[in-house]
């Protein structure tokens, strides 16, 4: 799958096998999906464009590059995604950040969605879409979905864990969408979490169950 990135550096290995561990509380493991977060970030905005600029050091005069201005906004899925947002925005303190609520009917196991707030230029902008977990694929579908309604033409989806059932969903529906994330997981158990997946990652990162 050309559009599948699965980041395989070993800071980011070591940091998923913590987050796995059950007795990881929830201090450390916030942290520890905001790290991952960052570093996966650094691999998702490799494409940047640059532009040449010169400006004075200390020495001399230097030809040297920046990024071009480029508009890009991060949209964390409610409500695991806010757990990513202080690793990414650390990387690109510019971006400005929009939030889709969307929940997985428990019984259905589709996508409802709750709620909806973004950029008002968030059509002009570069989107990437943060969500720990990529297990179905049907919440990641449906905010895609949302975003191009608006008019978003360039967006990336962004997880920590994907099994191979909601990478393919994902690709399948939204071929122009590129994925990230830092590990393929084996796949769902018969309530469609993913195995062995780190459980449910809004729990953890909230203290709540």
């Amino acid at each position: 799958m050309a559009n599948l990135h699965v980041i395989d550096h070993p800071l980011i290995q070591h940091k998923i096998s913590l987050m796995r561990d059950k007795n990881t509380g929830t201090k450390e493991f916030r942290e520890l999906v905001s790290e991952t977060a960052m570093l996966i970030c650094y691999e998702a905005t490799r494409d940047l464009p640059l532009k040449g600029i010169e400006m004075e050091t200390p020495l001399c005069m230097a030809k040297t590059k920046i990024v071009s201005g480029h508009k890009l906004a991060f949209v964390p899925i409610l409500r695991a995604g806010l757990g990513m947002i202080e690793g990414v925005t650390s990387l690109v303190p510019a971006a400005k950040i929009g939030h889709i609520g969307i929940f997985r009917d428990p019984q259905t196991h589709n996508s409802v969605k709750y709620y909806c707030k973004l950029p008002d230029d968030i059509a002009e902008r570069d989107v990437i879409l943060v969500d720990p977990m990529l297990a179905t694929g049907n919440t990641a579908c449906a905010a895609v979905t949302e975003l191009k309604k608006i008019g978003v033409k360039n967006i990336k989806f962004m997880c920590i864990l994907s099994s191979p059932e909601g990478a393919s969903h994902l690709i399948k529906t939204h071929p122009d969408v590129d994925i990230y994330c830092g590990t393929m997981d084996e796949g769902l158990n018969d309530d469609k979490y993913i195995i062995p997946g780190l459980g449910d990652a809004g729990d953890r990162i909230f203290g709540t169950k």
